[in-house]
């Protein structure tokens, strides 16, 4: 849904029965706290049945209740502090075994990814990275580390890549300088989105530059900029956010692009192994 689901919520207020208006009230006031309950637990706590929440969904434009609460969380993970992202965390784990609950959540996301990935957008973004005559990687704070990822093996399969450094506003914009309509820029962001990213992506499109970008949704700020837009899920783990899913997206990328590429690749490789061999860069004594 496009806009502000909350002030949307607001507008129709006029038009909601009674049930729904308490079920409105509430998500407006605790919205925090109700992007992460169940339907049957938010049906207790505002005093209606569970149908007339699921109603309520519904009659915003939702295929039904999962739909709605997922587009509330991917609006309040952009609003909330990390001590909220941990208060409501711990709420969800609760006393159960953090490392089951965890692993089974970073399961369901990638499962959850899975079923929503674009294969269209995906091969387009793979077509364009292996035409581009350069390639730009842009992530900050903790998307820099998928950011890093993706550079170290995009640069065994080609010489054209380039990862953005963002110490500053003004270095940013400086090292995107040289960009051209030739250039493909991977623009990698999840809530809390980055403005640097952001004015980045901006920045490039102006100079007709393709972007693609890995994000977490369609409502995020990187979608309408996208030329391909790579979706994967990245709920709440605590006050930090599961990379898990956009990882499995970098890795099929580097898959995939590496099949397109074998035959350098093999030689590259071959050549690395040669110097890795000779400057004893790895342990070959383990078993």
């Amino acid at each position: 849904m496009n806009g502000d689901l909350l002030k949307h919520i607001e507008e129709r207020m006029p038009s909601f029965s009674k049930g729904q208006r308490r079920i409105a009230n509430y998500i407006l006031e605790q919205y925090d706290k109700a992007a992460y309950i169940t339907a049957s637990k938010l049906s207790e706590i505002v005093g209606v049945s569970e149908s007339t929440v699921v109603r309520f969904a519904i009659e915003l434009g939702f295929e039904g209740y999962p739909d709605f609460q997922h587009s509330l969380q991917s609006l309040m993970r952009n609003r909330l502090t990390s001590f909220q992202r941990m208060e409501i965390s711990n709420q969800l784990i609760g006393n159960g075994d953090v490392l089951e609950k965890v692993l089974l959540s970073d399961a369901d996301r990638i499962r959850r990814t899975l079923e929503q990935t674009n294969g269209t957008a995906f091969k387009n973004a793979i077509e364009q990275i292996i035409s581009a005559e350069n390639i730009y990687i842009l992530g900050v704070r903790s998307s820099s580390y998928l950011a890093g990822f993706l550079n170290y093996y995009l640069r065994m399969i080609f010489d054209r890549v380039k990862l953005l450094q963002s110490t500053s506003g003004s270095e940013l914009f400086e090292q995107l300088l040289p960009i051209h309509r030739e250039d493909v820029v991977i623009a990698i962001s999840f809530p809390r989105y980055s403005k640097s990213v952001i004015h980045g992506v901006e920045f490039v499109k102006a100079r007709g530059a393709n972007v693609i970008a890995l994000t977490d949704s369609i409502q995020s700020p990187l979608a309408p900029l996208a030329d391909q837009l790579l979706v994967a899920q990245s709920d709440m783990a605590s006050f930090v956010d599961s990379l898990v899913a956009p990882m499995s997206i970098i890795n099929a990328m580097i898959v995939a692009l590496s099949r397109r590429k074998q035959e350098d690749l093999d030689r590259r490789l071959r050549e690395l192994e040669d110097v890795w061999d000779r400057y004893d860069v790895y342990d070959k004594k383990s078993t």
